[in-house]
């Protein structure tokens, strides 16, 4: 009973892991807004969180693997910088920029594509099997559908307001517009370069998700990945800012709003989440780890909900249900393909024991050696 209560938890584990990033993601939602009315550059937002992130996981990395990591080369320092700016740099500039021509609910539910995406790359290069024959080839596109359309409901769909909950509490209070405003206020807003924006937002991170399936094959050393990650993004952040905006005040960061966002972001989103992500991808592949974005969309209207006095509303229970029942689709059909993988590797390696043969040879001193062949074949002609 508590072996098997111990395979179910740790059958478990990735799930719960990618459910932690998401927690994550919803967290930097918060602080992205707070740090945005406060009036921070986006840009130099985005370099100090991938600056923050080198400086607290490349010390770490060095320490923890220092006796397991293999010899870095040209190809994994490719591969990190392709993730440094599929991942980093250019995805969250895109994802910004994004926000601030449409709004913050329109760009996260665009992002919800990253499933489909990634999906469709993946079967393309070979790291995903499309098994539409099988049930679990089935299950899986079925339930990253049911998560993408859930993801719009929730986005698109408002129905009417409900009050399961009212802390009072908004922590955008005393602070300004600074880039958020909304969408009534605002008539210049470019809805469709917004709208390309995130879709590249998009295709950037399922390209990000594929070259971290392959560099972890070459460098299996999860921190050491997320810091060379996180090194290629700052480096990339930095120069990227340094070329849109030269104002060394806009620089300065003080004990305030915008210190405590860029700690948070490149600790936490940056540093660990890379890092559980590296594992999530190494562990279930792309898939599985893109399937669990619409996830944060309902963190993110949950905890804005509670934190920023925001309402929710009919949809927005829909769509969160739809979400919770396509991920859990997709990962019932991951655990399906798994499983009958480990069945056909099983019955593969049974039925070469199979045909083992054994020579034996015995020496007498009165002869030559003799040679015996056994066999484990049981057939009773033999």
């Amino acid at each position: 009973m508590a072996r098997d209560l111990c395979n179910f938890l740790h059958g478990l584990k990735p799930a719960m892991v990618m459910v932690l990033t998401q927690i994550i993601f919803a967290g930097v939602n918060v602080f992205y807004k707070l740090a945005t009315r406060d009036g921070m550059d986006l840009r130099i937002l985005v370099a100090y969180r991938y600056i923050f992130a080198t400086i607290f996981f490349a010390p770490l990395a060095f320490v923890v693997e220092r006796n397991s990591r293999p010899k870095l080369t040209w190809m994994v320092t490719f591969q990190a910088f392709l993730c440094g700016l599929f991942g980093g740099a250019l995805a969250q500039n895109l994802y910004l920029s994004s926000l601030m021509l449409t709004s913050v609910t329109f760009a996260a539910a665009m992002t919800n594509l990253v499933p489909a995406i990634t999906y469709i790359m993946a079967v393309a290069l070979g790291l995903e099997r499309l098994g539409i024959q099988t049930l679990a080839g089935k299950t899986k596109m079925v339930g990253t559908i049911i998560g993408i359309g859930g993801a719009m409901v929730l986005t698109f769909y408002k129905g009417a307001e409900i009050n399961i909950w009212s802390t009072n509490i908004d922590l955008t209070h005393g602070f300004g517009s600074g880039a958020f405003t909304s969408a009534s206020h605002t008539e210049l807003r470019s809805h469709i370069l917004g709208s390309l924006l995130a879709l590249c937002c998009c295709f950037s991170y399922a390209v990000w998700l594929i070259v971290q399936t392959k560099m972890i094959k070459r460098y299996p050393c999860y921190l050491s990945c997320s810091a060379l990650m996180c090194m290629m993004g700052s480096i990339q952040g930095v120069i990227y800012a340094l070329c849109i905006d030269r104002k060394w005040e806009e620089w300065k960061l003080g004990w305030n709003i915008r210190l405590w966002t860029v700690a948070y972001a490149g600790i936490m989103a940056s540093g660990l989440m890379f890092t559980l992500t590296t594992w999530g991808v190494k562990a279930r592949g792309p898939l599985f780890v893109s399937v669990f974005n619409p996830l944060g969309l309902v963190l993110v209207a949950i905890v804005d909900s509670l934190l920023l006095n925001e309402k929710l509303h009919v949809g927005s229970v829909v769509g969160a249900a739809l979400i919770v029942a396509g991920l859990y689709v997709v990962i019932w059909g991951k655990g399906k393909e798994m499983k009958r993988m480990s069945q056909l590797m099983m019955s593969k390696r049974s039925s070469e024991t199979k045909e083992v043969e054994v020579v034996v040879a015995i020496t007498t001193p009165s002869s030559s050696p003799v040679a015996i062949d056994t066999s484990t074949n049981n057939n009773p002609s033999n």
